[in-house]
């Protein structure tokens, strides 16, 4: 697999191997493109009950739906966002979906698990965000919080899992 550059990610748009909607041609660098945090959060219960982790449990379990233009994380503290871009891929296109290293600075760990991002997707990503620092943090729907990488598959395959058509964490 190789990382798509800028003027490979734009050709493979304008081709529509790539369609990223809504599209901000400035929010391309030079290997990615910045993806912007929606308004729309899954905030994790407080309890004191053991869960068990197997195939069958869903997160909603321990998790409300929260939407809201700005979220405040404190120290250690693990929610779900989403970007406010769907993603649609061909499927000789996958992709990694990472946070950036100015927020990383900070203490703040954008997308901490699951960064692949499969071939055909068609989707909204779901961000894992954590504070790992020491002070609390007020996010706001809009920042430029993860980028996106492009790479191309040798062969091709389409994403058909449970997360398919996700439009919220």
């Amino acid at each position: 697999m190789s990382v798509l550059a800028k003027n490979e990610i734009l050709k493979e748009v304008k081709k529509g191997n790539i369609k990223i909607e809504p599209f901000d041609k400035e929010n391309i660098g030079p290997g990615s493109i910045d993806l912007t945090l929606g308004d729309k959060f899954r905030v994790f219960k407080k309890s004191e009950k053991i869960y068990d982790v197997h195939d069958e449990f869903h997160y909603h379990e321990i998790t409300s739906l929260v939407t809201a233009s700005e979220m405040v994380l404190q120290p250690q503290e693990t929610i779900l966002g989403i970007t406010q871009e769907k993603i649609t891929l061909a499927p000789n296109i996958c992709g990694r979906l990472e946070g950036r290293s100015r927020f990383a600075r900070i203490g703040l760990m954008v997308h901490i698990s699951a960064s692949f991002m499969q071939p055909g997707i068609d989707n909204h990503p779901v961000l894992e965000i954590s504070n790992m620092g020491h002070v609390p943090l007020r996010l706001h729907s809009g920042t430029k919080v993860c980028q996106f990488i492009f790479e191309k598959t040798i062969g091709k395959a389409k994403y058909a899992g449970k997360f398919t058509v996700q439009t919220e964490p």
